[in-house]
């Protein structure tokens, strides 16, 4: 068994190679010497042992997708008991003195009690806000059976708080909230945005020839909370009311919701200028990035869309790819100055922003150059990674030591040093542009 200190990181939502934000933590403990384990859920082409990029990765079959509150509790009850054998034998064949458990859902607090007894620290990497999340979906509880599951959703992101030694919150609207509502002393939580790879997200150099004007793109979960029966409004608002011929859209992601948004963008007449992806890898993501002038948040104000960072508004920026979104507390921080807002649910003026960019070069390039800017100047992972780091390195009594940048072998003439805003303007004004049988000469 290795000498270096082992960590498990428990998922349950996505396979890693598919959790970004979880694969970048897991390559950050890698690099700073630490030996790093993940259980999560059997992905499309993968294996149930397997190595991704120095992190043994652990999966199991995930449970039939859930329907209704009973299918939802079978569902985590299935992973939960996966998930605590597994863990037995990461401890057997690789050990590990630290457990991460991201949530949803907030029950893998049990697990690292029945770990503690053997030297075990808890480290809860905070991502969603469960309590929020059912008020989004169901409204405010009303009824005792409603009342009731918001009072156990509040329950278990308590027990989660308590059992914690150390909480990572994705922003400081989480961190407020476990330090208020989980109780859970100020020394003891970090903040650790959910932040782009600025070396490996950058835009890439494609031909244009299936070009058809502008494209708008959408990345992330289609659940129901997430509204993406919008972006198809804000098209046929834009195609067939408004005339125009110059945009077509790409939709990139899974979900609950998705098999009802591909019905409804045919029964919207909408097949011939929308295109859902499925599920998509690093690569497909780039291409597709790379040629969109405009990123889609189509995510209303609800109780848990306001305190919550868009990953995707990030990853466009990280492309120099101009977001437009409903106006959202956290979104508005990401942002900066590199995007639109508009009122939460306005189709109208959604439509209009995406115009107002569309229409005006200068503005859209500007807004461009600008995202990609904020990004790699202010809201890269690399800080954070350190941050990350500097968390497990505090909680084990290790000496922290900033990680090494990555090499500039790594980085294209769209990297952090070799890019002049020359080349990434003239990059960011060809998007939209139908290409010619010159342009591929």
């Amino acid at each position: 068994m290795t000498t270096r200190p082992g960590v498990l990181i428990v998922v349950q939502n996505l396979p890693l190679r598919v959790d970004r934000r979880v694969l970048l933590e897991a390559k950050a403990l890698v690099a700073a010497g630490y030996q790093v384990s993940v259980i999560c859920p059997l992905g499309e082409g993968d294996r149930p042992r397997q190595m991704l990029e120095g992190v043994a990765v652990y999966s199991y079959r995930p449970a039939p997708g859930a329907r209704g509150l009973l299918g939802y509790v079978i569902e985590f009850v299935y992973s939960w008991f996966r998930t605590a054998w597994l863990s037995v034998a990461v401890r057997r064949e690789r050990g590990f003195r630290v457990i991460q458990a991201c949530n949803p859902p907030d029950t893998y607090w049990l697990l690292a009690l029945l770990w503690r007894p053997f030297g075990v620290r808890f480290v809860f990497d905070h991502h969603d806000l469960n309590p929020e999340l059912y008020r989004s979906r169901f409204g405010e509880p009303q009824g005792a059976a409603a009342k009731a599951q918001y009072r156990g959703l509040l329950w278990l992101e308590r027990r989660t708080f308590r059992a914690a030694h150390r909480v990572i919150s994705t922003n400081e609207s989480y961190q407020e909230i476990a330090q208020t509502r989980g109780g859970v002393p100020a020394r003891r939580t970090s903040v650790v945005r959910s932040a782009p790879d600025a070396t490996r997200m950058r835009p890439v150099h494609l031909k244009r020839a299936d070009q058809r004007g502008h494209l708008l793109a959408y990345l992330g979960i289609m659940g129901p909370q997430d509204d993406v029966h919008i972006v198809l409004e804000v098209i046929a608002e834009l195609v067939h009311r408004r005339g125009r011929v110059d945009v077509h859209a790409v939709l990139m992601g899974f979900g609950d919701c998705l098999a009802d948004l591909r019905k409804q963008c045919t029964e919207m007449g909408l097949d011939g200028v929308v295109t859902f992806t499925g599920r998509v890898g690093p690569e497909q993501i780039g291409e597709h990035l790379s040629r969109a002038s405009i990123g889609l948040g189509p995510d209303r104000n609800t109780p848990l869309n306001d305190v919550s960072t868009m990953n995707k508004t990030m990853e466009y920026m990280a492309y120099a790819v101009v977001p437009v979104t409903f106006d959202l507390q956290e979104t508005r921080r990401s942002l900066g100055d590199a995007g639109v807002v508009v009122a939460s649910g306005d189709v109208q003026a959604f439509a209009d922003a995406i115009e107002g960019v569309l229409d005006d070069e200068e503005r859209r390039v500007r807004l461009s150059l600008a995202g990609r800017r904020r990004i790699v100047d202010e809201l890269d992972w690399a800080p954070q990674s350190g941050t990350y780091v500097g968390v497990f390195d505090e909680l084990l009594g290790r000496p922290h030591q900033p990680l090494e940048p990555a090499p500039a072998a790594d980085q294209d003439q769209f990297g952090r040093r070799y890019v002049t805003d020359a080349e990434l303007e003239a990059f960011v004004r060809a998007r939209g542009h139908v290409a010619s049988s010159d342009d591929e000469r």
